[in-house]
């Protein structure tokens, strides 16, 4: 590739501007629809059997209060099952329930068919290479980041402190004893 195929500082605005549409719509798409938000929590669980409530924000970049309040949601629901922790019985482990299982491959086939609809006027060999060009910018975003934390000395960013606990800390029902 030559300096001159580089993409310039107007390439690289309007695929920020796209890639912000795109990321506003999406959001958008799961606020109006609780559906889309337990999709994608389902899948995040059935990922990553028995996680701790913890893991789970972690791993889908919420509060862990948001993420208490949805697993609450999915157990009332009959989805996940929740169980006391045996190492640690301050802490739980949440899997996924035969009728989660059964939700999450119906929520999967309805993203699937709303995702077709998107791209219904679209050749296939359009869809490959979006698909093969949203995987490759993934992949530098992921390569910058390796960089830039191993300019750091290999240190993760700073985490804030956690605030206290209060004294008076409610206990959860996964908590309570029979």
């Amino acid at each position: 590739m030559t300096s001159s195929e580089r993409p310039n500082q107007e390439d690289v605005e309007r695929l920020v501007t796209a890639l912000f549409q795109v990321n506003a719509g999406l959001e958008r798409g799961k606020q109006r629809n609780a559906q889309a938000s337990a999709l994608y929590l389902l899948q995040v669980i059935a990922a990553m059997p028995a996680a701790s409530p913890t893991e789970l924000a972690a791993a889908v970049s919420l509060h862990q209060s948001s993420i208490t309040r949805q697993v609450s949601s999915l157990e009332e629901a009959g989805y996940v099952s929740v169980a006391v922790n045996p190492r640690d019985r301050r802490s739980c482990r949440i899997t996924l329930s035969e009728a989660g299982r059964a939700e999450l491959a119906r929520l999967y086939q309805i993203g699937m068919s709303r995702f077709a609809t998107f791209v219904a006027d679209w050749d296939a060999e359009e869809v490959r290479t979006f698909t093969r060009l949203l995987m490759k910018f993934e992949a530098s975003k992921a390569e910058v980041a390796r960089r830039e934390q191993e300019a750091q000395g290999g240190q993760a960013s700073p985490t804030p402190p956690a605030s206290p606990a209060s004294p008076q800390r409610r206990r959860r029902r996964w908590q309570e004893t029979p």
